[in-house]
Formats: structure tokens, C-alpha cells, sequence
């Protein structure tokens, strides 16, 4: 008996769609794609999904409509998820409302815990995480999501309303950024992650799990230096050194829009938010001293499948 699944995750940049058939105990992908949308742009600050975010989002979602069609996914198996730019809108329901109206899918709101939850199950389906407690770390565009946890168990987890999108109108006044804004970042980082300090001294995680957005591309430059390569799309488990990191780093604050565009691997939908991104993980490396990174592709719409599935 073979079915098919339909899973949506409607982050606060990119849309991704997986579309997956599960015949006995196979799984197989049939149709993965992600799309930019940026829903959160110009109005996460003032917790609105602005109407030309929405014309985006419509725009998008109707194309996974005919995607969702083509593969006959039926209405009960599309299962989809919004995240912290629709989870903090005032005008959610009159977003959710048009999107079901003008498409068919039905949102589902998550809360930062699910979310955490969902990141943390997908990245254990992409990542071998071991015994030892590891600091998994998804950085969304409106959240970021800090877990604590080994292969078998979550020890801790939280959300954190500190996103690329929301740091980048609030600190990247110039571009590159300057010193004294990298500074302000560096103290709301401080004076906004006080949880997670707790939980790391609590916990002693011995490496950095990212997943999402902006560890893909730090993969992609990685192995754009070194290999002049892209790596293998069938991958899910790597590790980037620090070297690498803060060589990345270093030319990522350096320059400005187009110098950051010209790096080998990056790409036009990262290129400015991956700056205050970047300065999430130093400080994140170095308030913890944590020394080893390892990157999972797989986040939250694996997470969904494996909870969907009894993975």
C-alpha cells in the first residue's frame, strides 16, 4: 500500500515543499523544492505580513498547489506549517484565511517549542549525533532554535524570537556592518540568550549541530573552496571545520553586498542576512567554547516526516 505526503514548511524567507511516497517501509522523495518568499520582510519588526509578502506567498504556495496535484498528494496527506514570521503576525488568521481560500492548504501554527521539537527529530535523521549531548541550532529568518540533546533524547530546548531577519533591520544599519553595531549585536545576544548559557553549563554539549538556511550555504562555501565542488545532494551529515568557519566568517564581515555575492557558493537569497547569522554562531562558538561544527540538511519538514511516519 503505497502513500503519498505532501509536507510544507512555510519559513520566515523560503517556502520548501517535500513531497515523498512511503511504499512498505521505502521512502522515497519524489519532488523537493525550496522557494523565496521573505514573508518577514519589512514587517516582522511591526509583527505584520506585509500585502506584498502575501502576493509572494500566494505566489509561491500556488505553484506547490501544482506540484502537490501533478504528484497526487491528497488534501488529508498535506500537512502545513508556519513558523515565527506567521506565528507572530497580528494579521495571521486574515493571511491563513486567504491562503486557504486562494489554494487549498490549511496552515498549521506552530509554537517555537514544536518548531524546536520538529528541528530536533529532522536533524537526527540527517546527522549522527552520538551519546554525547550536542547543541543543535536552526536559524530561521523571523527564530532561531537552540536544542540540547543526543541521538536518543531532547535534554532542552527553547525558541528564540532573534532571527535573521529581525537582527538584520535591527543592527545592519551599514553595510558591512559596522563595529559599533557588531558590538549592540554582540550585547542583545548577551543579554537575550541568558536561557541558553543556563542550559549549556547545565549540559556541557561537545559540538555545534546547525541545521537550515545558513549552514547550508557556510557547506556550500566550504566546499566551493576546497573542492570547487558542490557537495552531493544525497549528503545530510557534514562537518566544517573552525578554520574553515572563520575563514568564511572573516570574508562574510569583510565586504559589503556585492563582495559577500562574489564568494564561490553563496547565494542572492543569503547574502545580507548571513551576516548577523555569521555573528550568531562566533558568539555562540566562543561564549561556550564549543570547537567542532557539524551540519545537517535535514530540519524541520524531515522532523514533521518522521513524527508523521513513527520514524
Amino acid at each position: 500500500m503505497s502513500s503519498r505526503l505532501g509536507i510544507i514548511d512555510l519559513g520566515t524567507n523560503t517556502f520548501h515543499l517535500l513531497i515523498v511516497e512511503k511504499n512498505g517501509e521505502n521512502i522515497a522523495t519524489l519532488f523537493h523544492k525550496s522557494q523565496p518568499t521573505q514573508i518577514g520582510l519589512g514587517g516582522i519588526n511591526k509583527k505584520l505580513i506585509t500585502d506584498e509578502a502575501t502576493e509572494r506567498a500566494l505566489k509561491v504556495l500556488h505553484f506547490f498547489r501544482e506540484q502537490l496535484d501533478i504528484f497526487g498528494v491528497s488534501k488529508e496527506n498535506t500537512f502545513a506549517f508556519g513558523t515565527s514570521a506567521i506565528r507572530n503576525a497580528e494579521n495571521r488568521d486574515l493571511f491563513c484565511e486567504k491562503i486557504l481560500k486562494e489554494t487549498g492548504i490549511t496552515i498549521t501554527v506552530i509554537d517555537g517549542n514544536q518548531e524546536a521539537e520538529y528541528i530536533y527529530n529532522g536533524v537526527r535523521t540527517g546527522v549522527n549525533l552520538g551519546k554525547e549531548p550536542s547543541l543543535i541550532m536552526d536559524i530561521g529568518g523571523g527564530s532561531v532554535e537552540f536544542i540540547i540533546g543526543n541521538e536518543k533524547q531532547i535534554f532542552w530546548k527553547q525558541s528564540f524570537e532573534i532571527g535573521g531577519q529581525r537582527l538584520m533591520e535591527k543592527f545592519m544599519k551599514n553595510d558591512p556592518i559596522s563595529e559599533s553595531d557588531k558590538k549592540r549585536l554582540y550585547n542583545y545576544f548577551d543579554e537575550n540568550l541568558i536561557p541558553l548559557a543556563n542550559a549549556v553549563h547545565q549540559y556541557a554539549p561537545v559540538k555545534l549541530v546547525g541545521s537550515s538556511g545558513t549552514f547550508d550555504t557556510l557547506v556550500d562555501i566550504d566546499y566551493q573552496y576546497r573542492t570547487g565542488e558542490w557537495p552531493s545532494r544525497t549528503q545530510t551529515d557534514f562537518v566544517i571545520s573552525l578554520d574553515e568557519f572563520y575563514r568564511a566568517y572573516a570574508l562574510i564581515l569583510s565586504g559589503n553586498h556585492d563582495e559577500r555575492m562574489a564568494i564561490p557558493g553563496m547565494i542572492a537569497l543569503r547574502v545580507d542576512m548571513i551576516v548577523v547569522a555569521v555573528c550568531l554562531v562566533d558568539y555562540v562558538l566562543k561564549s561556550h567554547k564549543i570547537s567542532k561544527i557539524q551540519v545537517s540538511s535535514h530540519a524541520l519538514k524531515e522532523g514533521v516526516l518522521a513524527k508523521l511516519l513513527d520514524l
